[in-house]
């Protein structure tokens, strides 16, 4: 099956997942707050327009459900940041777990606002979308393997 192009609502969500983990934290040290800690960073990347620091946190083995791999995903959010000169995320973790050792499954809800490059002060984007997003710990560092997500019920 061929991998279906991300349209820029579907890469704002997966850039979203770079924020899901903000309300609260875990116990210091615990895998909830090393989830938590690489979360904050991508926010802040994500924020920062910065994608070096994004494509660390996806895992080479990344797939989502529509079959795009960690390539395309990085493709996409290359052309996403450039294409929005600013992108500001509000999130609401719903639940975080840990299903097994080493892989934690974090769902949440994800409030995006972006300007678009180029445009009117006044040229916004602003989207809610419910994520479900899996991480695997390799070699100590947690990175993003899979992301689903639907347009919320604010959005």
């Amino acid at each position: 099956m061929a991998a279906l192009p991300l349209s820029g609502r579907h890469l704002a969500a997966t850039l979203a997942a770079a924020a899901l983990l903000l309300a609260g934290c875990g116990a210091p040290n615990s895998p909830e707050a090393e989830v938590r800690t690489v979360v904050a960073e991508a926010e802040a990347a994500a924020e920062a327009r910065d994608a070096s620091r994004l494509f660390d946190l996806i895992d080479p083995g990344y797939r989502d459900p529509q079959g795009n791999g960690a390539e395309e995903l990085k493709r996409y959010l290359r052309g996403w940041l450039i294409a929005h000169q600013s992108v500001r995320l509000i999130t609401r973790v719903d639940s975080v777990e840990f299903p097994a050792e080493g892989l934690a499954r974090v769902r949440a809800t994800v409030g995006m606002l972006g300007r678009e490059a180029g445009g009117e002060a006044w040229d916004l984007a602003a989207d809610v979308y419910d994520l479900d997003v899996t991480l695997a710990r390799d070699g100590g560092e947690w990175r993003v393997t899979r992301a689903e997500w639907r347009r919320g019920a604010g959005g």
